[in-house]
């Protein structure tokens, strides 16, 4: 699961100061529960009117039931730096991202 990738590295996201979020369409009660689940230290948020799938692509309409895997890198001044929204492959996306963002941050 990409979830438990994130989470298994946390701690070298940290050492380059990236601050993981996870965003879907589930209640904020479902998503605590599941980050309890999984010992994700990361945030989940609860994107239910779609907002943050629509600005960010990853939804191809508002009425869509689950959004599209993609990832969004942003940096300090929250302007998008990275971007993965095609053939993510679960097993091996968190170390890509990782790999990235050691090259463009340092580390």
């Amino acid at each position: 699961m990409e979830g438990c990738g994130y989470r298994d590295l946390q701690t070298e996201f940290d050492a380059l100061g990236v601050t993981i979020v996870a965003v879907g369409f589930d209640s904020p009660v479902v998503n605590s529960e599941w980050a309890e689940e999984e010992s994700f230290q990361f945030d989940l948020w609860t994107d239910g009117d779609r907002q943050l799938a629509t600005y960010y692509d990853a939804v191809d309409s508002p009425l869509q039931a689950r959004p599209d895997r993609v990832t969004k890198v942003l940096d300090a001044d929250g302007v998008l730096v990275l971007e993965y929204v095609e053939s993510v492959i679960v097993g091996t996306h968190p170390d890509d991202v990782l790999e990235d963002c050691r090259a463009l941050f340092g580390g």
